[in-house]
């Protein structure tokens, strides 16, 4: 009898853990279903403001659904009323031109710093390291002085250039690098590999995860960047999407008009949102292999 009833309090104790972690996952779920709700509500609410007019947007109390689908109209005015594959161009010449740049200097940088013993060599990734504790906008005076100096103002070029070299790129292929396993890198080199092909050949392929992740992360960056271009050109241009959409909204006849203004953000981040349904598992995967968040 003993036995029988140490067996039903193990079932009753298992069923209480089983149900136990199953309101646990319901509501970790809700949780996360929630949160997702919050991050999307702007998105949300920028699609909804673009299909409606004027009297629409003022209307009280706040209409969610529009009288009029106005979506077509308000984004064939907003194409009229801006240069937007002008925009379009830049934005893509400058994150496209940034991204290869970055990776062209920042790849070596980090293999000799992983690979290689030379003299200094701490103090110059001391010095790497250094460049994150600076702000971007403590760099925005000695950046704008250096390319009015180079007369590459309200360029493309000028746009790109503080871009170029980035440290954190450096220190995350470094650390890629290092995670290498050494045994590799001696049967390469025994087969008569040398560094660079070794580089080339080896090194990139197996890091590649950490270049993806990395590569979304600065053209999303320079995608969306607008402090800087904004300082840097006065040509309308030379500008790019998001100081587009703000020349587009400061205009004196868009000012308060919501539904176009939305529209007009909906041409900005469409190409992203694009990108990422076809591209999700690819872009989820390659950050989580590289543990970039």
């Amino acid at each position: 009898m003993s036995a029988k009833a140490t067996n039903v309090d193990w079932d009753k104790s298992g069923a209480v853990a089983k149900r136990k972690k199953i309101a646990a996952t319901v509501i970790v779920n809700a949780i996360i279903l929630v949160v997702s709700l919050l991050f999307l509500l702007p998105l949300a609410w920028i699609i909804i403001t673009s299909m409606k007019d004027q009297m629409d947007v003022l209307k009280q109390p706040l209409a969610i659904i529009p009288s009029e689908f106005m979506f077509v109209e308000n984004m064939k005015e907003v194409l009229r009323r801006a240069p937007w594959g002008v925009f379009y161009k830049n934005t893509i010449i400058v994150a496209v031109g940034v991204l290869v740049a970055q990776l062209c200097i920042s790849i070596p940088a980090a293999y000799a710093f992983a690979s290689f013993k030379f003299k200094f060599m701490g103090f110059f990734y001391l010095f790497v390291l250094a460049r994150l504790l600076v702000s971007p906008e403590s760099l925005l005076l000695p950046n704008y002085l250096t390319i009015n100096g180079l007369n590459l103002y309200n360029t493309l070029l000028g746009i790109a250039l503080p871009s170029i070299a980035s440290a954190i790129a450096i220190i995350i292929f470094r650390g890629a690098f290092l995670e290498i396993p050494a045994a590799l890198k001696d049967s390469a080199r025994i087969d008569g590999c040398g560094d660079f092909r070794y580089m080339l050949v080896i090194g990139i392929p197996t890091i590649k995860s950490r270049i993806i992740a990395f590569s979304i992360t600065s053209l999303v960056y320079q995608w969306d960047n607008y402090f800087w271009p904004m300082v840097i050109t006065e040509s309308v241009q030379k500008r790019t999407l998001a100081v587009g959409m703000a020349y587009f909204g400061i205009q004196a006849e868009s000012a308060s008009e919501w539904g176009l203004t939305m529209a007009a953000a909906i041409l900005v981040v469409l190409p992203l949102l694009v990108a990422f349904v076809f591209f999700q598992r690819q872009l989820v995967d390659s950050f989580v292999t590289s543990g970039i968040k």
